[in-house]
């Protein structure tokens, strides 16, 4: 008879410090510096180096808080790249794939796979393995957390974090109270502060607490939810991997302004903008929208400038995914909306109404349509080969000087070939100039 078992085992992979590892891949020289990255228009403090933690440098703290720290200490500041956090995050999820398809990515920087298929004595040599080949393969460092459910997977993945080696697996621990009673309530999944300040009140610390907690009183006092979370604690798994992702219903585009706009042509450059975006984004997942919504508006916290905020929807006669059709659109909406004499802080675009494109001609398709859907493809194709808004449209703009403030962009472009030789010329030379210096010394 086989000794080899197969319980159910569900590993989480959290990519470290995301948002900062993606920075240090392309810039070797910042491998051991204190590192942090900045919000959008550069305001808070989203992701931290282990060097900038132990800085004292908090989470969410807001960069001009933190500023004198930064200083003191020469600490890297970079401001968010969230088209190079995209692609390297699709390419961490596409090698998970690699040892099995069944995943839930449940972030940017985080993943759910299930790894039932494995020996049980074998599970911890599979995380390494995993962890392992993304680095080799993408470059991002991660933190492997394996147990019997998803909630004991994220305790496994917070234990993880602090160890060298970057996994660790519950599976096979027979009394897991010890590990559970180190585990902080509010450090549970699923456990937020409104449910946390519940628990404490009535006597419920820690993990282990909870998940000794009789079914009927988590129900009577709490909710199902709870229930769940107690469930899973004990190595029941209530709660499945979400592998199916379902289509967008619809698609928004917003940002803050980097500066307050006044001029009806600059709001029009962002608005165009942010449509040529959204078109994009829906002709990757082979969409067409409905309707198109345009907002504006300006600050709420600065009355004195007088407030204004408008929105305005507007349907296609036809399913569209033409960026030149939604641009139009838009630009006709916002020219409804605009009122001079305010200092506009935030626009946006909301496509809504989504449904597949499924390429069928109807009653009122031209050979029109066909060269735009061709020009289409063909923008789409040389932005991904050559660079984001390499091909655009005139009503976007070139100066952009409403963007989002982004003074210490790191400007690493994956889709720009250009970009990525430079990279890796320094690369190349580091490694280079590395290997020279200890043949000398030896």
């Amino acid at each position: 008879m086989s000794s080899i078992q197969h319980t159910k085992k569900i590993a989480l992979i959290d990519c470290n410090s995301f948002y900062v590892s993606c920075e240090r891949l392309f810039n070797p020289k910042i491998r051991r510096k204190p590192v942090v990255v900045l919000s959008n228009n550069d305001g808070c403090i989203i992701s931290r180096s282990n060097e900038a933690k132990a800085l004292g440098i908090k989470m969410g703290e807001p960069y001009f808080k933190a500023k004198d720290i930064i200083l003191k200490n020469k600490v890297e500041v970079f401001s968010s790249n969230y088209s190079l956090y995209g692609d390297l995050s699709r390419r961490v999820m596409r090698t998970l794939k690699r040892f099995n398809t069944e995943i839930e990515v449940y972030s940017i920087d985080e993943a759910f796979i299930d790894l039932s298929n494995f020996p049980d004595q074998d599970i911890e040599k599979v995380g390494k393995e995993i962890r392992e080949t993304v680095l080799k393969w993408t470059g991002i460092p991660t933190s492997i957390g394996i147990a019997k459910t998803k909630t004991l997977s994220k305790i496994a993945n917070h234990i993880a974090k602090k160890k060298i080696s970057g996994v660790t697996s519950l599976i096979g621990i027979e009394n897991i109270d010890p590990i559970l009673e180190k585990i902080d309530i509010n450090d549970v999944w699923g456990v937020g502060k409104q449910l946390t300040k519940f628990y404490q009140k009535n006597g419920i610390y820690n993990a282990k607490q909870l998940k000794n907690k009789s079914n009927s009183w988590i129900k009577k006092s709490s909710n199902v939810l709870s229930s769940r979370t107690a469930m899973e604690l004990r190595g029941i798994p209530c709660i499945s991997l979400e592998t199916t992702t379902t289509k967008r219903k619809s698609c928004v585009v917003s940002r803050s302004f980097g500066k307050r706009v006044e001029k009806f042509q600059e709001l029009k450059e962002a608005v165009a903008s942010y449509c040529l975006n959204a078109s994009e984004k829906i002709r990757s997942e082979s969409l067409v929208t409905k309707a198109i919504t345009v907002f504006v508006r300006t600050s709420p916290f600065q009355r004195n400038f007088g407030y204004y905020s408008n929105a305005k929807t507007l349907d296609f006669p036809i399913a569209t995914n033409n960026s030149i059709e939604i641009v139009k659109a838009a630009v006709s909406i916002l020219e409804s909306i605009f009122k001079n004499g305010y200092q506009y802080q935030k626009a946006g675009v909301m496509l809504t109404g989504l449904r597949n494109d499924d390429g069928r001609k109807n009653l009122f398709s031209s050979e029109r349509d066909e060269k735009i859907g061709n020009l289409m493809r063909s923008i789409d194709s040389t932005n991904h080969r050559y660079g984001r808004s390499t091909l655009s449209v005139a009503s976007a703009g070139v100066q952009k000087k409403w963007n989002m403030k982004r003074e210490y962009s790191s400007k690493i472009d994956t889709a720009d070939f250009y970009c990525l030789l430079l990279q890796r010329i320094e690369l190349w030379g580091l490694i280079f100039s590395k290997q020279l210096r200890n043949t000398m010394s030896g």
